[in-house]
């Protein structure tokens, strides 16, 4: 539930991978920090947990990518003071990355969820200097410094 009256969020997690036990609650909490730390004011947000092989198909689908990635981002309808969108997210990718970067599965869905979110804030990571921009705010929402 939103602190501000004015804010308006609503969050889901959809678990649609074959891994259990996954995040959801905490997901749904960082979430509302990027938005209100973004001032966005009204969001729809459904965060879904997929596998390899409906991410690949998402991909090849809808970007003509024939690759796996970590977290695909569609934005459904764009308002002046809101956003809707959903966020996919590979939990094979997540844990291989996690394990490469030497941190939780949980830390990376934490870090995926919030990127794929300000992608729908309307951030890009189409080069160098916004990818280092998207990492440095994927920090902020993460509390890391």
């Amino acid at each position: 539930m939103p602190n501000n009256l004015n804010e308006k969020y609503l969050i889901n997690v959809f678990n649609s991978s074959n891994r259990k036990k996954l995040p959801i609650k905490k997901i749904s909490q960082y979430l509302e920090n990027v938005l209100k730390g973004e001032s966005i004011s009204n969001a729809i947000i459904n965060v879904i947990y997929v596998d390899n092989d409906e991410i690949l198909r998402l991909n090849k689908e809808y970007l003509s990518h024939d690759y796996y990635t970590d977290v695909i981002t569609f934005s459904l309808l764009e308002e002046e003071e809101g956003i809707d969108g959903e966020v996919y997210i590979c939990v094979d990718v997540a844990e291989e990355q996690a394990n490469n970067y030497n941190v939780s599965l949980s830390n990376e869905l934490f870090r995926l969820a919030i990127h794929g979110t300000l992608h729908l804030c309307g951030y890009d990571d189409d080069n160098e200097e916004n990818k280092s921009k998207m990492r440095d705010l994927e920090n902020l929402y993460l509390g890391i410094k």
